[in-house]
């Protein structure tokens, strides 16, 4: 494999809550060894059918909201036809179409270009998945 595609796969214990995990200090310790100064395209994955990637506020209560806002958008009742685990966990199954288990930044000369307030985030609402993959890949550009 080329050191213009690599990979790095992150074990994430998010517990038996619902989380919002700042993931940005990873990918950072990641593009400083796989970027090497280069620019390119950071593609954050979870390869999970519950859980999302978002890139928000942390810190100052914007990550709270979001958990919020879900239980808003998708409560944990028994509305849910995906029925199987904790009551409501077919909400679960249906965050992704709300925030995507992906999202793709740009990296300029080996840094994470985010805006000042913006963190790289993983979203899991489901209390029934403690642990967590996150795949990190670094495209480099041409």
């Amino acid at each position: 494999m080329s050191d213009a595609f690599t990979t790095r796969e992150l074990d994430v214990a998010t517990g038996s809550r619902e989380r919002v995990v700042d993931l940005t200090g990873d990918c950072e310790t990641f593009l400083g060894d796989a970027a090497a100064g280069r620019d390119g395209l950071l593609n954050i994955f979870v390869p999970h059918a519950t859980a999302g990637i978002a890139v928000l506020e942390t810190g100052a209560g914007s990550d709270d909201d979001l958990l919020a806002a879900l239980h808003t958008l998708l409560p944990a009742d028994d509305r849910w036809q995906h029925r199987h685990g904790s009551p409501g966990h077919g909400r679960d199954h249906v965050l992704p179409a709300i925030v995507p288990p992906h999202a793709t930044l740009p990296v300029i000369n080996g840094r994470l270009a985010l805006g000042t307030w913006q963190s790289v985030c993983l979203v899991d609402t489901n209390r029934d998945n403690p642990q967590r993959k996150v795949r990190l890949t670094f495209l480099a550009g041409s």
